[in-house]
């Protein structure tokens, strides 16, 4: 598989059940877990980062319940919770993006420290001010937004602003589905799936012909889905093959089932990112994309989930043994989720699970269902002990030095 990995390190601390997480991400990754072990939380915390930048810091916060429910919830009370990428932008240029948000009486927040360094460019912020910086000229800063945000006015960082705030994070929901669409000129497919007209329509005719040939063989007898114009709103139109009839019928969504809109939106959602390099969307995050989906059809599910990912990342949340079960699929790709007191703990899974799958003894669904993936003890150990990286460690990883002319101070 080409190496489309974006995010290929995510270094989590107390973000809600998350109290440390260290993990390698690959270019198709599962995270497997049962039920309210937190798998959607990782999933939350990289889709933090696109809403921060896409909307506001402040909203972000609020749409997840506030400060409090986003910091992590133990006894010694974490007063902040910080987020950690080591990324991999096109053509293999890359760098490190992190960042700290404390809390404040009265549900009030700030940004403690953001970090960003990208090929020999780079910044630093602490309490609101840019303490260090490869760029002469800064734009202020504050304590109540990313500064990725002002940032991405410079050349130097746009990129990195680009890419994250074009993640895709997806819970498709089949009633917004069906309902009547907007023109949207967005690019990216929405969390619920409301402007997947829009999207459809923005997908060159081969990588739909894709998508359409997935969806048939998911819903027999499905031949095609096309966007239809009514008045200022848009729906989608299937081409549907009916017994005892040459040609065939189209129905629009409303007359389509939840799992075969579901279908489709999860196929929109992973062939999205398949357009130009300005409307590229280099990560997609799909929870639970088995759900409504007849168990045969898991391995037409699984094919679609390895072919987008050689051109985007993607990330999916699932309890299926029946997606997982492929003698051909890496183990690499498993992160396994386990709560253990109320905290949430993601690794690699164990060595003895591993062992079993390289010897082909038994595929990582099988396992699953005899609840042997565990997370590794020695990675959850390590990511107990994992610190966020300064930038001075961000720096001597890219073997660059500081241009003190350049500095705002020497502290660190």
């Amino acid at each position: 598989m080409k190496d489309s990995t974006f995010i290929k390190r995510v270094i989590l601390k107390n973000y809600k059940s998350i109290a440390a997480c260290d993990v390698q991400l690959q270019p198709l990754t599962f995270l497997v877990g049962r039920n309210g072990s937190g798998k959607s939380n990782f999933l939350d915390a990289l889709r933090f980062v696109a809403d921060a930048l896409n909307t506001s810091l402040e909203h972000a916060i609020r749409d997840r319940g506030g400060i409090n429910d986003v910091r992590r919830r133990s006894r010694g009370h974490p007063n902040h919770f910080s987020i950690g990428l080591e990324f991999n932008l096109r053509n293999n240029l890359t760098g490190h993006y992190t960042f700290s948000i404390r809390s404040r009486p009265r549900g009030k927040y700030e940004v403690q420290t953001e970090t960003c360094i990208f090929q020999k460019e780079y910044f630093k912020v602490d309490n609101g001010n840019v303490t260090a910086s490869s760029v002469k000229v800064t734009p202020a800063a504050a304590t109540d937004r990313l500064y990725l945000v002002n940032a991405s006015g410079l050349p130097e960082f746009r990129p990195v602003y680009e890419a994250f705030s074009r993640m895709g994070f997806h819970n498709l929901n089949p009633d917004i589905i069906r309902d009547l669409q907007a023109p949207d000129p967005s690019g990216v497919l929405t969390r619920d799936g409301s402007n997947l007209t829009s999207i459809l329509n923005q997908l060159s005719p081969s990588v739909k012909k894709d998508i359409e040939e997935y969806l048939s063989s998911v819903v027999p007898g499905v031949r095609s889905v096309d966007v239809e114009k009514l008045g200022f709103k848009e729906t989608l139109e299937f081409r549907q093959q009916v017994a005892g009839d040459k040609d065939p019928w189209r129905f629009l969504a409303n007359n389509m089932s939840d799992g075969t809109l579901r279908v489709l939106g999860i196929l929109v959602a992973l062939f999205q990112g398949d357009q130009d390099a300005q409307k590229h969307v280099p990560l997609v995050g799909i929870e639970e994309p088995e759900i409504a989906l007849h168990p045969a059809a898991a391995g037409v599910l699984l094919d679609a989930l390895r072919d987008a990912a050689h051109k985007t990342q993607v990330i999916i949340t699932s309890h299926s043994p029946d997606l997982l079960d492929n003698k051909d699929l890496d183990v690499d790709s498993i992160l396994a989720v386990e709560a253990q007191d109320g905290n949430t703990i993601i690794a690699r899974v164990d060595e003895a699970s591993r062992s079993v799958v390289y010897d082909r003894l038994f595929t990582t669904g099988e396992l699953l269902r005899l609840d042997q993936l565990q997370p590794d003890p020695i990675s959850v150990e390590a990511a107990a002990k994992t610190k966020q990286p300064t930038l001075t460690d961000f720096l001597k990883n890219e073997n660059i030095r500081i241009d003190k002319k350049k500095q705002r101070t020497d502290d660190l």
